[in-house]
């Protein structure tokens, strides 16, 4: 764990943001007392599915597309 000053955590934000990705954890210091702590995020991570799957929950359309569009076209949309 790492402490540095609010300013120089300004100056380098994404250096940090690097470091808490990889798990390091920062103290923020103002006037040299701890403020803030600059700690990784767990659990967030979350899976996608796969695009089949997606596509096998979608609904059947009743219609094809183009007879939609087509319809959607001729009433003057």
């Amino acid at each position: 764990m790492s402490a540095m000053n609010l300013a120089e955590a300004k100056a380098h934000l994404s250096k940090l943001v690097s470091k808490a990705e990889r798990g390091e954890e920062t103290i923020i210091m103002r006037r040299g007392e701890a403020v803030a702590k600059l700690v990784p995020v767990t659990g967030l991570k979350k899976t996608l599915r796969s695009r089949a799957d997606f596509r096998a929950s979608l609904a059947k359309a009743s219609k094809p597309t183009v007879a939609l569009i087509r319809a959607i076209r001729d009433e003057g949309y």
